[in-house]
């Protein structure tokens, strides 16, 4: 399976996997000075929000003031939430992390092709990085002291540092982070309206699926991985983004074990999916770059096939490319799962 970035895996040891533009709806000029590479957020073509043009003071995640002349224009973004962010606000970064893995695992928000791939989001090449000549660089941290910030900042380019997650409010997290991009960028008003689209979008999901007739309405979604030939299965808990935006629509999270105190992530075995009773389970559909599935290794122990939901026929996989830590994009993608899943 595809992990967040190291820093998250550090939060709770219990739980540690075992896995490693100007603001505008007009294209940002490419990194060596060639065509601009085209917004491929697929609205922004039709986007008339305004973008201002003063200067920027704002404080981020971490109450630190970052201070910009103007709103950044050519932003590099080091993690996949920010960078769909960024392009849901019809800013296309001149430089991103891990491009391909984006592209395998978001679907909300298309990537364009010509943007500066940095390497991996754990290591950036620096180098490559600055060479695109951002001016900000958008990170996710956990700590004011995250050591990528101090990094960064001796280059002299401003840093906007947000944080990864919050188990307290997820949904309320994950829109500070698209508003603090947006205030960043100038893009204020785009984002206004993206949220009020996805509040709408919420409530419209809430009054459909009152209108289902939902056999039951206890649920887990997890992720897992293969080591050797073990298999780990990540249930998302009390907390996470998943498990919250279901909650929303009615439905109750039947994961209770213990959880990390950022994303609401636990860890368990098969054996451990027995604590979930008659619970309906819901997987991530996305599959590895090399088209392996951690799906494939519990298809035939005795203990899966003994599950309640895996008997009944209520084990189903989410949409393939829905990234599960992403912005509103990425949430509203989640909402219009539950309704598939659950309207079968």
């Amino acid at each position: 399976m595809k992990k967040t970035a190291l820093s998250a895996l550090a939060l709770s040891g219990a739980l540690m996997l075992a896995l490693t533009a100007c603001g505008t709806t007009q294209p940002t000029a490419s990194a060596d000075g060639g065509k601009p590479a085209e917004s491929a957020s697929a609205d922004c073509a039709a986007d008339s929000t305004a973008t201002s043009t003063g200067p920027v003071t704002l404080t981020d995640a971490f109450d630190r003031t970052v201070e910009l002349d103007k709103p950044a224009e050519r932003v590099a973004v080091l993690e996949w939430q920010q960078i769909e962010d960024a392009l849901t606000l019809c800013v296309t970064p001149v430089a991103v992390a891990d491009a391909s893995g984006y592209s395998t695992w978001v679907s909300a928000e298309e990537l364009p092709k010509d943007v500066v791939d940095v390497g991996t989001r754990q290591e950036p090449n620096l180098d490559a990085l600055f060479a695109a000549e951002p001016d900000l660089v958008i990170v996710e941290a956990y700590t004011r002291d995250d050591a990528i910030i101090a990094q960064l900042e001796e280059y002299g380019v401003p840093v906007l540092a947000t944080l990864g997650a919050d188990a307290a409010d997820p949904i309320a997290q994950m829109l500070s982070t698209f508003d603090l991009i947006a205030q960043a960028t100038g893009r204020e008003e785009r984002a206004a309206a993206v949220t009020e689209e996805f509040e709408a979008h919420l409530a419209e999901a809430k009054a459909e699926i009152t209108g289902l007739d939902v056999e039951v309405d206890s649920f887990v979604f997890f992720d897992g991985w293969v080591d050797g030939s073990n298999v780990s299965l990540r249930p998302f808990g009390q907390g996470s983004l998943v498990g919250e935006v279901g909650e929303e629509l009615g439905l109750t999270n039947a994961w209770t074990g213990e959880v990390d105190a950022a994303y609401g992530l636990g860890q368990t075995d098969i054996e451990g999916m027995t604590a979930v009773g008659d619970a309906s389970l819901f997987y991530t559909g996305t599959e590895e770059e090399d088209g392996s599935s951690f799906m494939d290794a519990v298809e035939t122990n005795p203990v899966w096939k003994s599950l309640p939901a895996v008997q009944d026929d209520r084990l189903q996989a989410f949409p393939a490319g829905l990234w599960t830590f992403g912005g509103p994009r990425s949430t509203e993608l989640i909402i219009d799962a539950y309704l598939e899943v659950l309207a079968k």
